[in-house]
């Protein structure tokens, strides 16, 4: 299951869990457990280019095998990376990959 992604042509296992978890500095429990519906949320929220801009820059491929995957200048490179963090940060990003959980108050905001 999911070994065909573009997560995985970048990542030898499906670590997408663990990497958001350190993004949003939470427990790795407290995102949504099912992998299939985790990438499935991830890929909801991200374009495609976008995901694969996630998944080659947490994987740590180098700047210029992503500027020339992408056709992207130093510049465009550094904006894309922004526009899709910034993306990421925002609040009904960071809930829709949150685990459902009627016990924390958090989820009622």
């Amino acid at each position: 299951m999911l070994e065909k992604t573009v997560w995985r042509q970048y990542h030898k296992t499906n670590d997408f869990r663990e990497i958001l978890a350190n993004f949003y500095e939470v427990s790795s429990t407290e995102i949504i457990n099912d992998d299939k519906e985790l990438y499935g949320v991830l890929k909801a929220k991200l374009t495609k280019k976008e995901l694969k801009l996630f998944a080659m820059d947490s994987a740590k491929v180098d700047d210029a095998t992503i500027q020339s995957e992408f056709s992207y200048d130093d510049e465009a490179l550094e904006k894309a990376k922004f526009k899709l963090y910034k993306k990421l940060k925002q609040d009904k990003q960071r809930y829709s990959f949150r685990a459902v959980s009627n016990s924390t108050s958090e989820d009622s905001e």
